[in-house]
């Protein structure tokens, strides 16, 4: 629960996340949290979550808190199913075509190690990693 509470607050410290996985906070188990709400409050927690099936690929536009200021068209299914725990431990079924079927897609790669940038040609994904290198070297404090 404490995992939960803290991505919470990681996540709603920033401007524009709407999604997080425990491997960007560093942590080994599989949670994820979403929350699409205009209002940020209200949170779907996923623990142990796979996509059980997935139809209609469709290319979007992607971006994601661990890859800043970058973003860049992805091919994902427009429709999934998604099997998962609740927070409290209930097994939860998750069917979803709408922008909710992509973020989930989006953060559960995450727990695989993988980020949507891995999806991208070779060119781009060189490009996305200069933004990247060029985002944390203009954001580093300068050691004294």
């Amino acid at each position: 629960q404490k995992l939960i509470d803290d991505m919470l607050e990681t996540l709603y410290s920033t401007d524009n996340g709407i999604g997080l996985a425990s491997v960007q906070v560093g942590r080994k188990e599989a949670v994820v949290i979403i929350d699409l709400s205009d209002n940020r409050d209200q949170p779907l927690i996923l623990i142990n979550p796979e996509v059980v099936s997935g139809s209609n690929k469709a290319l979007g536009q992607e971006g994601c808190l661990s890859v800043p200021d970058y973003y860049a068209e992805v091919e994902r299914y427009t429709s999934v199913v998604v099997s998962a725990l609740d927070r409290t431990g209930q097994r939860i079924t998750i069917e979803s075509d709408d922008f909710l079927a992509i973020v989930m897609q989006h953060e559960i790669d995450h727990l695989s190690g993988n980020l949507f940038i891995d999806y991208l040609s070779p060119l781009k994904r060189q490009m996305a990693m200069k933004k990247v290198k060029k985002y944390v070297k203009s954001h580093s404090q300068p050691r004294t």
